[in-house]
Parts: structure tokens; C-alpha cells; sequence
């Protein structure tokens, strides 16, 4: 793979500032941030004051621990346009989530918003080793999903030719990356496996792309994924974060030259970890809750919103600001399976260790009498397709969650092709259980 480490006169100052600068700075913005919340949204007032904190009680940053949380839940609650705080006719933009749980999470966006956005985007790409001029080929969903055209402009904003594909049409994108040559290319990770398949099947040799830098996010996945993609492409595998409430791609990224972690922009998000139960600030290095506010925010501003995703925080290497570990599950998409915790991470790492697998799967959970239950259906790699090789990888995967997750399940090795593909985020967990 090629050195494609950042020239560092092209970074941000802010990106390699000391730690006194970036907290000053923090500190600024985030009295601005709770004063602009406070004073334009009515959900704010009412929290704060029911808390009895105010904005002017910020003196330090480890005084926003005396202040409320945000929840999903508040979106909704609020729908659709209740916690903006600007006038509608300022939101130049706005996304919605799909609504399959119950009413859609709306946010908006200023044009100070959507210019920030870009720019977020843009610094992550451009820690990830893509450079203007080159031809980044977004695979993204478009839509009110805020993953494609988040992309987009933060591509525009680095300089790169963009070439909005959107996802699906798998065979398509394999003849687009072939005749237009990108360097990089944005995409959920579960799908760049269907785009490895289609090479398989398409009888061309991905080592041979272009591609030189895969920006993954939007679901979470594990390093042995990573070594997987990189073998195969010969290029770099980096992983994005973000999500809507906050803004979108762009609000932390791992670094080309390091890959140890997503360095949180934190000029302009300020990131916590808590005791998901007991709601506690940890300290730096231990396991919880990311917990995020917005300190530059217009039309969105978000106080202390819980993320439910699981990860720690730190310190900067590549970049001053202070990393966050791989995404490990959220505590919201948590399995508790006869009392043991299980995320579909786990699940994935042990497929992935077995080569007589292709690394594809699904969680199936029912209920068997009063006991729930756990099926991994996988399915056979083409070229270990028999029956005597399908019974050990059985055996074989199944001992490795006994052993490493800690649970009996049971298996399934189906034909090559057999597990449902992913066109955009895969649906990892089938929950067939019945709801109370």
C-alpha cells in the first residue's frame, strides 16, 4: 500500500494545536452553545431549569457534567421541527431518519452548519489519505440518510471530482470503479464486501483497482475486517464516525498513518464517556457511553446527547485531539442472551477467523420454550463448499463463540450466496422473539 500520510502544512492549525489551545477554545464555544440552546429551544429552557443549572453555571468543562442529557427519544418527542433553534426559514437542509421504530428523527441544518459539515468531512478525508484532484466514488446512500451527500460536499470541499453512485446495483459499481479509476472510495463496510464479491464473480482482480483508500462507516465493524478489505484491495481500510443528531459523517476519523483509533474533531464536538447505567462521567481510558454536545451548532444544537454507542476515549496521536476506540456495539443493539452480553462484533470476528467461511452473517433470536435462543446462520466460501468441509467450519465456529463470546448457539453453513446481501447497512440481528 502506498504512504499516503497528510503533508502536515495541509492539516487544519487546530488539528495539531496544544491541549491548553483546543480546551480554551472548547470552553469558548461551548458557553456560546448552552446559552444559544437555552435561549431557542423550549426543551432546553425547561430541562436546564428543572435542573436548576443555567448557562452561565459553565466555568470549566467538567462543569457540564451538572447538566442534562439529550435522548433520541427528544427527536421524536419534538417532531418534526421543535428543536431547532433558528427560524425554520434559516435551515437550508433537512434529513430525516427512516421512521421503522416509530416517528422519523428529524435535524436541520444552517448554511454555517452545512459549511462546517463540509469541512469536517473534508479533514477526514483528507486524514485518511485522499487528495484534491482525485476521484472519490461516494457508494453512500443518498436521500434523507445523511451519509451521501455529507460525503459529497465534504468531497467537493477537499477538491476531489466526485462520483455520486449512491448504493446498490452492485455490478455497476464494479464497471464504475473500473473505467473512472478513483482513489477512494466512501461506503459501509459490509457493502465494500458485496463490491469484493462482484469482482470475484466479474473475474477481475481487485489488487488490481485503483482504489487507494476505503473510508468505511455508518455501521460498526472490526479490525479483522480491515485486514481482510486491505489484503484484498491493496489499500488502505480507515473508519468514519458519525451520526445524524450530531451531524453526520465527519465528526471523528481515524488518521492513514497511524489507524489506532478516530480522532474527534473536537473544535467543534465535545465527547464524554459515561456509565451507561449509573450515568457517571469515566475518566479517559475507560469503557462506556460516548456522550456528545455540539459546540458550534446553529440549527441543531445537541447538549449531552446519549449516543448509546460503547467505545473509550485516548489521548491524540496522529492529531492533538483525543481518539475514541472502534465502535464495539451499542448498548441499545446489546444481545443479553441467558444473561451474557453479546454484540454482532463478536460474532463477526469469529467468522471472519475461519476461512472456510465467506464473511457473511445474520443473528437470528427466538424463543424456544421460556429460554431465548441464538442461531448464526453463515454460509460456506466457494471453494469450500463440501459437506465434510461445511461440518467442520460448523464445529469449528461454533466453539469459537462458546469459547470467546461464552455462549452455546447454534450454527449454520448455507451455499455460497445464501445470506441475505447488504444494499446499504447490513441487518446483522433478526429479532424473532416475541415483544412484551
Amino acid at each position: 500500500m502506498k504512504d499516503l500520510t497528510p503533508r502536515r502544512e495541509s492539516l487544519d492549525p487546530i488539528e495539531i494545536a496544544s491541549i491548553d489551545e483546543i480546551r480554551s477554545l472548547q470552553l469558548e464555544r461551548m458557553k456560546w452553545s448552552l446559552r444559544h440552546a437555552y435561549d431557542n429551544v423550549p426543551m432546553y429552557k425547561k430541562r436546564f431549569d428543572e435542573k436548576g443549572v443555567h448557562p452561565d453555571d459553565l466555568r470549566s468543562l467538567a462543569d457540564l457534567a451538572k447538566f442534562p442529557f439529550t435522548y433520541k427519544d427528544d427527536l421524536r418527542a419534538n417532531y418534526p421541527f421543535g428543536l431547532f433553534a433558528v427560524p425554520r426559514e434559516e435551515i437550508v437542509r433537512i434529513h430525516a431518519s427512516s421512521g421503522t421504530t416509530g416517528k422519523p428523527t428529524v435535524v436541520g441544518y444552517s448554511k454555517n452548519d452545512i459549511d462546517m459539515w463540509s469541512d469536517m468531512v473534508a479533514r477526514s478525508m483528507r486524514a485518511s489519505g485522499t487528495k484534491p484532484g482525485d476521484i472519490a466514488h461516494i457508494a453512500y446512500g443518498y436521500g434523507l440518510f445523511t451519509g451521501g451527500l455529507g460525503a459529497h460536499y465534504g468531497a467537493e470541499r477537499l477538491g476531489c471530482s466526485v462520483v455520486p453512485v449512491s448504493g446498490g446495483m452492485t455490478e455497476r459499481q464494479v464497471t464504475l470503479i473500473e473505467d473512472f479509476k478513483p482513489k477512494t472510495i466512501m461506503v459501509t463496510p459490509s457493502y465494500m464486501l458485496n463490491i469484493l464479491e462482484q469482482y470475484g464473480k466479474a473475474g477481475i482482480d481487485p489488487r488490481q483497482s485503483s482504489l487507494e483508500v476505503g473510508i468505511f462507516g455508518a455501521e460498526p465493524w472490526t479490525n479483522s475486517m480491515r485486514t481482510e478489505v486491505e489484503a484484498a484491495f491493496d489499500m488502505h481500510a480507515v473508519d468514519i464516525y458519525g451520526l445524524s443528531e450530531i451531524l453526520g459523517p465527519g465528526v471523528a476519523n481515524e488518521c492513514v498513518e497511524t489507524k489506532d483509533g478516530l480522532h474527534v474533531w473536537e473544535d467543534h464536538f465535545y465527547p464524554e464517556i459515561i456509565d451507561p447505567e449509573t450515568s457517571e462521567v469515566l475518566p479517559d481510558g475507560e469503557m462506556g457511553e460516548l456522550v456528545f454536545t455540539t459546540i458550534t451548532k446553529e440549527g441543531l444544537p445537541m447538549v449531552r446527547y446519549r449516543t448509546r454507542d460503547l467505545t473509550r476515549l485516548l489521548p491524540g496521536t496522529a492529531r492533538s485531539m483525543r481518539r475514541m476506540e472502534k465502535i464495539t456495539g451499542r448498548s441499545d443493539d446489546m444481545i443479553i442472551l441467558r444473561g451474557v452480553n453479546v454484540f454482532p462484533t463478536q460474532i463477526e470476528e469469529q467468522v471472519l477467523s475461519i476461512s472456510q467461511l465467506a464473511p457473511y452473517f445474520q443473528i437470528e433470536l427466538t424463543c424456544q420454550g421460556r429460554m431465548d435462543a441464538m442461531e448464526v446462520r453463515v454460509e460456506a466460501s466457494p471453494d469450500a463448499s463440501s459437506a465434510t468441509e461445511r461440518e467442520m467450519s460448523t464445529r469449528n465456529l461454533t466453539k469459537k463463540i462458546k469459547d470467546v463470546v461464552g455462549i452455546s448457539t447454534k450454527v449454520s453453513v448455507g451455499d455460497p450466496g445464501s445470506v441475505e446481501r447488504s444494499q446499504g447497512k447490513a441487518r446483522r440481528v433478526i429479532d424473532y422473539r416475541p415483544k412484551e
